[in-house]
């Protein structure tokens, strides 16, 4: 197809048809020039050939008059938007810029100008819709709400006329587009009348089939159908006119699109589908009747027809969080068909139909986030209330100034959080990718890896295979997945230096003829200052700690653990508060620590993984500041620890009675009876010495578990209180943590 082919005696007729229909329209809202100017633009653009078709053939000038018409007359839209329509394909054939129309015709229409060519662009980059980004995307390029609203137009007017079309795979890909974004757009918007033919469009194209068979069902059954609704209706008008209400009735009939989605949902031919049509009920009542009138309404129906009670929804009691009030009704009517029943007055018909709550509303639209929603529900009102130009600079797109979306070089789409960085985007393709990132390239631009990503970017990462990640690289990243994978390089690659310098270290011990023994080693490492074996061998992997000094301290180390005498001189400017504490208990207590109050000159602490209680079997662990940790033996870190550090740990007992007291914890499990926990309190606040620090008790399907945690002397205490916990009625065990 010639894309560049100029316009045709026929559409150049088309073309001023369409103009005059449509000037009329937006004549109140012109500017004195406007008139003459646009026709200018229009007649010089009209046969260049920069002014490409689309892939239907449909020349830009004629969809965008015939979308105008639509926006002008379905939706509402004033000067601005319509002036924008109009002239933004100028822009793009090259024909005008936008500081030239923004000149022209003003600021307003240089922004929604600005806003269709940033959309034309992005349709350039990723033709086909693929994920729930792309539709956010679409939200966040439209500078001005209006934007949003003219796209759904154009696409309408685009479906409406590729019927006899000969580029299937062009139809099939916008119907699908109309389906997934367009028509949920709409009818978040509150264009129920748009979403509705561009659902019918969507599949129209898509099944052919199974729309023209609902279609001809339809048209088959009209007459008995209108018929059907006389006979429904009648009596009910005249029982309302006999109450001396004042109202009036109307009938809809279920749009093809929402009659096939019953069908597939119930598994039903068309015959099946019971509410093809539902009858609307609008009452003319003051604001303090409006209530009393609607339940008056509902009771004469249902006193002349069989309600389902399962299909009543009553939303003029409490009406929907979005301000939606109804009642609806299903009732066996004629012939025993089901009718549904809409009940309202003028005031809730009309929030309803300008877009709040209207009847496809209540039905809900599965997908887009909660935020969109909100931001959407207050357009069909600023529009309506004609000032739409200062209103809708409230729905400007902040709602995403937290995102960005870029793309790669194919065009896939990503999104990432405001501030996201070149980096970001690599790790967000593949961590590989990240881990060898060297920068971007960003429109033929060469960018640092810290340059900040902007909304429609289309960025190709370049990376090296030296790269490797770097420790700074955690101030460039912002998103958690490029900062976790950057962490767990970097651990990686400390891992990797540190076996490095472990077997280098090996090496030069066994040039030495020096069998290394790990016990001393440790001694040795915490000497030189190291408390981690990983900073220990990092430091010999970078060069901040010199092998010869380690191989010094090692049979220096040695020395010390055979009992050779060492300088005083040597003591001193190698102390080791450990080796310090160590000595120290030996001394004092000849190889076993003894703890009472009366310990001086030992820093000991009673462990907390195990809260070892006077009368529990314990043992001492030397901790590499050189204090004491107290554990019992049954501590659940007991045996890994005498396996790993065997050579810290030191034997110790208790030393009479001290009458201090100690915290320890206890797990209760039982039946949840009424009282239970009151129960178990109320025994141990009898008992002397004994205080209660915390309880916390969750309970499931009848039973309870939880944790009590007190204050207690010695394991004689603890055994006893264990002993009248158990006898509570409804507790199954307790058990000491």
């Amino acid at each position: 197809m010639d894309t560049t082919q100029k316009l045709t005696e026929a559409e150049h007729a088309q073309l001023a048809s369409l103009y005059r229909q449509l000037m009329p329209l937006v004549s109140s809202e012109l500017q004195p020039g406007d008139f003459e100017k646009v026709r200018t633009y229009l007649s010089n653009a009209a046969d260049t050939p920069a002014m490409e078709r689309d892939v239907f053939g449909l020349h830009p000038l004629i969809v965008n008059l015939q979308t105008a018409h639509i926006v002008a007359s379905e939706i509402g839209m004033t000067r601005g938007a319509i002036l924008a329509i109009l002239l933004y394909e100028l822009v793009i054939a090259g024909e005008a810029s936008i500081n030239q129309l923004r000149n022209d015709f003003g600021e307003e229409v240089g922004v929604i100008v600005h806003g269709l060519c940033r959309i034309h662009e992005l349709y350039e980059k990723n033709p086909v819709v693929e994920s729930e980004n792309f539709r956010s995307l679409l939200l966040s390029f439209a500078e001005d709400m209006r934007v949003i609203l003219i796209v759904i137009a154009s696409r309408l007017c685009v479906m409406r006329q590729i019927k006899d079309t000969e580029n299937e795979a062009a139809r099939q890909r916008v119907s699908m587009e109309a389906g997934y974004l367009y028509a949920p757009l709409a009818h978040k918007l509150g264009l129920y009348r748009l979403k509705s033919e561009l659902e019918d469009l969507s599949l129209k194209y898509l099944e052919h089939d199974a729309y023209y068979h609902i279609k001809e069902k339809l048209n088959a059954t009209k007459r008995s159908r209108d018929a059907y609704i006389e006979r429904f209706i009648g009596p009910i008008q005249q029982k309302l006119e006999a109450a001396g209400l004042k109202f009036h009735m109307k009938g809809r009939t279920k749009s093809i699109h929402s009659i096939w989605q019953k069908m597939k949902k119930q598994r039903c031919q068309f015959e099946g589908v019971y509410d093809l049509f539902a009858i609307r009920i609008i009452i003319d009542a003051p604001l303090e009747l409006e209530k009393s009138q609607c339940w008056q309404v509902f009771s004469i129906i249902t006193d002349m027809y069989q309600p389902n009670p399962k299909r009543m929804r009553d939303w003029l009691s409490i009406p929907k969080s979005n301000g939606y009030e109804s009642l609806h009704i299903t009732v066996l009517g004629p012939e025993q068909k089901w009718v549904e029943v809409q009940i309202r007055t003028e005031r809730m018909d009309e929030i309803a139909e300008r877009g709040l709550a209207a009847h496809w509303r209540y039905k809900g639209v599965k997908g887009g986030e909660a935020e969109v929603e909100t931001w959407l529900q207050g357009i069909r009102n600023a529009l309506e209330a004609g000032d739409d130009m200062q209103l809708m600079d409230q729905f400007k797109m902040d709602l995403y100034e937290d995102e960005v979306f870029v793309f790669t070089p194919k065009g896939d789409l990503f999104k990432l959080p405001q501030g996201a960085t070149v980096l970001d985007f690599a790790y967000a393709i593949h961590t590989k990718v990240g881990n060898k990132c060297t920068g971007g390239r960003i429109g033929g631009r060469l960018v640092t890896l810290r340059h900040q990503l902007q909304s429609g970017d289309q960025v190709e990462i370049l990376t090296h295979s030296n790269q490797v990640p770097k420790q700074d690289w955690l101030s460039v990243a912002k998103t958690s997945r490029a900062k976790s994978k950057i962490r767990q390089a970097l651990k990686e690659m400390a891992a990797s230096q540190a076996a490095y310098a472990k077997e280098e270290m090996e090496r030069r011990f066994k040039n030495r003829k020096v069998d290394i023994d790990e016990a001393t080693l440790m001694h040795t490492m915490t000497r030189l200052g190291y408390r981690v074996v990983t900073d220990f061998y990092k430091a010999l992997a970078d060069g901040t700690l010199d092998i010869n000094r380690v191989m010094e301290a090692y049979t220096l180390q040695q020395r010390h653990d055979r009992g050779e005498l060492v300088s005083q001189t040597q003591s001193a400017q190698n102390y080791n508060p450990l080796l310090t504490a160590e000595k120290q208990f030996k001394r004092a207590a000849g190889d076993i620590l003894t703890i009472d109050n009366n310990l001086r000159g030992i820093d000991y602490q009673l462990a907390r993984c195990c809260q070892p209680v006077y009368g529990d079997r314990v043992f001492g662990f030397l901790t590499a500041g050189g204090g004491i940790k107290i554990h019992r033996v049954d501590c659940p870190n007991a045996s890994a620890l005498r396996e790993r550090y065997g050579y810290r740990c030191i034997e110790a007992q208790w030393a009479g009675k001290g009458g201090s007291q100690y915290a320890i914890t206890l797990r209760v499990v039982g039946q949840d009876d009424l009282g239970i926990v009151n129960n178990i309190t109320s025994i141990i606040s009898k008992e002397e010495r004994i205080q209660l620090r915390s309880i916390s008790i969750d309970s499931n399907d009848g039973l309870f578990s939880g944790t009590l945690t007190v204050m207690l002397e010695d394991t004689s205490r603890l055994k006893q209180l264990i002993q009248k916990l158990e006898g509570v009625k409804g507790v199954k065990a307790v058990t000491r943590l």
